[in-house]
């Protein structure tokens, strides 16, 4: 038996597997409002029954936000986590903590053709090489899979943060208006999140001086904004909420291309998180992967990549059980 969970800002997922001939076999598992609790030792105690520890010996996480030497504070959550303080909780000897993008990065090679959506085929030879993960949720994550030779190791990121660079002239207007509403540093992870989107929107508007139909305002006021901005856009009833998503889809594109070149990712880039899913039709229109190619002299180098959206939601969580197998 294996503890898993995939623990994200807006959402917690634990679950306990089961190893069989066959592969994990999943035999129980619970979601919770992250938000709704102080630590994920008060959730792990709401899942597990008393003396649970005693059917298992292992445990992993993939948690969102930095893992250094067996401890991370989440970033979108006022949580500090610690593998031996986890451990001595549950009553168990091991507990792993993984970067969520390297659980959801280790999950994708234990997923079937049918949890993907294939944005571009790349090589048509089955080349074995480096992965880039990218995926855009609450925050902005990403990770690498490093093939050695003989299998893929994880390597974490907190590429998200690095500093966002615009492409064009209306990408350098947008830099400057969130580097003067955040008083300086702008990452990837301002642009490329859900309330990301809803600042793409809100910039465009301004510069456009489009008055906000009445409709959308009510929208935007009563319900969550991001979701009023994808809805919106999706449907085509607002042209600066379609230019928003298109503007969205082509910084996610030169991104995920720019972590493709870091790590040469031959073997592929997923793109994963909720974002992706919700917006699937916009990633697919072409604006995406026309940023990801477009990266000078590799052009030739970055059209071999394969690229795939993860349409799993569970992909972090199967990655944190598989993990734990090693453990």
């Amino acid at each position: 038996m294996l503890l898993a969970g995939d623990v994200g800002g807006t959402k917690t997922t634990i679950a306990l597997f089961e190893e069989t001939e066959d592969g994990l076999r999943e035999v129980r598992e619970e979601t919770f409002l992250s938000r709704d609790h102080e630590s994920l030792e008060e959730i792990l105690a709401r899942f597990l029954p008393m003396g649970a520890g005693r059917l298992f010996s292992t445990g992993c996480f993939g948690v969102a936000g930095p893992v250094i030497d067996g401890k991370s504070r989440t970033t979108n959550l006022p949580w500090q986590l610690d593998e031996q303080i986890l451990a001595k909780t549950i009553g168990i000897r091991h507990v792993k903590l993984l970067n969520d993008l390297e659980a959801t990065a280790y999950g994708t090679l234990h997923l079937g053709s049918a949890d993907f959506c294939v944005l571009s085929q790349g090589s048509q030879s089955k080349e074995q090489g480096n992965i880039g993960v990218i995926a855009a949720g609450t925050g902005l994550g990403e990770a690498m899979l490093v093939w050695d030779g003989s299998r893929h190791k994880l390597v974490a990121s907190e590429g998200g943060h690095s500093d966002f660079a615009p492409r064009s002239d209306l990408e350098i207007q947008l830099l400057v208006y969130l580097a003067r509403k955040y008083r300086g540093h702008v990452s990837y992870e301002r642009v490329l999140s859900g309330s990301g989107l809803f600042e793409v929107y809100t910039f465009l508007r301004q510069v456009s001086d489009t008055p906000e139909p009445r409709w959308l305002k009510e929208d935007v006021t009563m319900s969550d904004p991001n979701v009023a901005v994808t809805e919106a856009g999706l449907a085509e009833k607002d042209k600066i909420c379609v230019q928003a998503l298109e503007i969205f889809a082509s910084i996610y594109g030169a991104e995920a291309g720019n972590l493709a070149l870091k790590c040469v990712a031959l073997g592929g880039v997923f793109v994963g998180g909720g974002i992706a899913q919700k917006i699937l039709p916009v990633l697919e229109a072409g604006s995406f992967m026309s940023s990801f190619i477009d990266k000078g002299r590799h052009r030739t180098m970055m059209q071999r990549m394969p690229v795939k959206v993860v349409l799993n939601p569970r992909a972090a969580l199967f990655g944190a059980a598989h993990y734990a197998l090693r453990l």
